[in-house]
């Protein structure tokens, strides 16, 4: 089978790879296992050194990998070498961080000696989405390999040649062969590789449909899951926010990666009090952004990865305007052959619209009024998602109570957008899924965490 990689700019063919066979996918997946077995006697010492190889070599590449990315999914390039950065960064806080991280934990016990080791699993599955392409792949990759496992990676079919020169830069930093390989095989061919018996867990990026799919045939074999989905972002504008730079973080959030992300903002629910003034704001800021060509360094936001996404998207938007939402910018499928949507704003947006209910995935932001500040709760967490969430509050002790303790998600930051970090944990709940990734916490996902008793 061919795969093409179509460049949503204009919709020109960017490349074209052959599929993995099953016999191929069969062999590859034994030369991963077969690695495995002296990869895992690896120091954690020669780990951090092929790692940091491997910073440098995504720092001195930057430029060429965010041009790649711009071209197969339409990232801005400052989007993409500010992704490139992070994967490097994220190897580098493994590469440091990991030996203490897994050292052995000491348990007072009746016996002689007691501790907790952490060993490796094996061989772990990664399916990967297509809005991050890099960073993705290496916050699940740099603390797996770091921790002793190996990997395999099936990403979208639409970023093949990010697949494929992830696994060039880890062979360029030295790593020994096969302890990571990238599988090109389309979604449809996942379940055969999930029911490897070699295959000792899984851990899935996207949407939550592909993770309940992911997680069923992963359940019925025992294997472990991590699963970070789908986010409908709820950021919370109270009486007594600053106004002007609530505005500008919300614009900020909901156009990161052209609105193509699970944690950028998507529902802004603010009270009454300050609607009309923070609407105001919010409509020039977005107004201002530029959209175009993504291989130029003053695009804010490029077009869509796909335009059956962008169609969908739009889809979205015109039935809630159909159930009487405003929409006071943008809301077109603009003329050309390339997946482009404007910054969109909509108003008057209640339960049961799709800007309500559903992830909004492009720039499409959804306000929502709030008559006060425990009706803004009660609305930002009336969502299936619970991803990330923020609020905006001069009343810096109340916003963190509410962050806190009040709000279901994941993550919640005050006064800020949403955003991971390799030193904190990151991840969801209810149908944003479950598990964590990077930090302290992120690493032992996919470890045995082995009690060991001495009598």
């Amino acid at each position: 089978m061919r795969i093409d990689s179509i460049n949503p700019f204009n919709g020109q063919v960017v490349n074209c790879y052959e599929t993995h066979k099953p016999d191929e996918v069969e062999n590859i997946i034994r030369s991963v296992h077969l690695a495995w077995g002296n990869w895992r006697t690896i120091s954690f010492t020669k780990r951090a050194e092929l790692l940091n190889r491997t910073a440098g070599i995504l720092r001195e590449r930057k430029s060429e990998l965010a041009m790649l990315m711009a071209t197969e999914m339409g990232k801005p390039l400052k989007g993409g070498i500010a992704e490139v950065e992070k994967c490097a960064d994220a190897c580098e806080f493994y590469a440091k961080h990991t030996e203490d991280f897994l050292r052995d934990e000491i348990i007072s016990t009746d016996a002689s000696k007691s501790y907790v080791s952490f060993q490796p699993l094996g061989l772990i599955l990664a399916v990967m989405p297509w809005n991050f392409p890099f960073w993705q792949v290496f916050r699940f990759l740099a603390p797996a390999l770091m921790a002793g496992n190996c990997g395999i990676l099936k990403h979208a079919s639409n970023v093949f040649g990010c697949a494929v020169e992830i696994e060039n830069i880890i062979r360029a930093a030295g790593f020994p062969e096969n302890v990571f390989r990238t599988l090109l095989i389309p979604g449809s061919e996942v379940n055969p590789v999930i029911e490897n018996g070699l295959v000792k867990a899984v851990t899935l990026t996207g949407s939550t449909e592909a993770g309940k799919k992911v997680a069923e045939k992963a359940g019925s074999l025992i294997k472990k899951t991590v699963l970070e989905l789908g986010g409908s972002d709820a950021y919370v504008v109270l009486h007594d926010a600053d106004l002007e730079l609530a505005a500008e973080t919300c614009v900020n959030s909901r156009l990161i990666n052209s609105g193509q992300s699970c944690i950028a903002a998507k529902r802004f629910i603010v009270v009454k009090s300050v609607l009309e003034e923070f609407t105001d704001l919010f409509l020039k800021k977005m107004g201002s952004k530029i959209m175009g060509d993504p291989t130029d360094p003053t695009t804010d936001i490029g077009p869509q990865a796909r335009t059956d996404l962008r169609n969908e998207l739009h889809e979205q938007v015109k039935k809630s305007i159909e159930m009487s939402a405003k929409c006071l910018l943008g809301g077109f499928i603009p003329d050309g052959n390339n997946a482009f949507y404007p910054p969109t704003v909509l108003t008057g947006v209640k339960k049961g619209m799709p800007a309500y209910d559903e992830e909004l995935f492009g720039p499409v932001a959804a306000i929502i009024s709030a008559e006060n500040e425990s009706d803004a709760i009660k609305i930002a967490n009336d969502s299936v998602f619970g991803l990330g969430a923020a609020i905006f509050s001069k009343d810096i002790a109340r916003a963190e109570t509410i962050a806190a303790t009040q709000i279901e998600a994941g993550s919640c930051f005050v006064n800020a957008f949403v955003k991971s970090d390799q030193r904190l944990p990151f991840g969801g709940v209810k149908q944003s899924g479950y598990g964590r990734e990077l930090s302290y916490y992120g690493i032992k996902e996919f470890v045995n965490i082995k009690t060991v008793y001495v009598k």
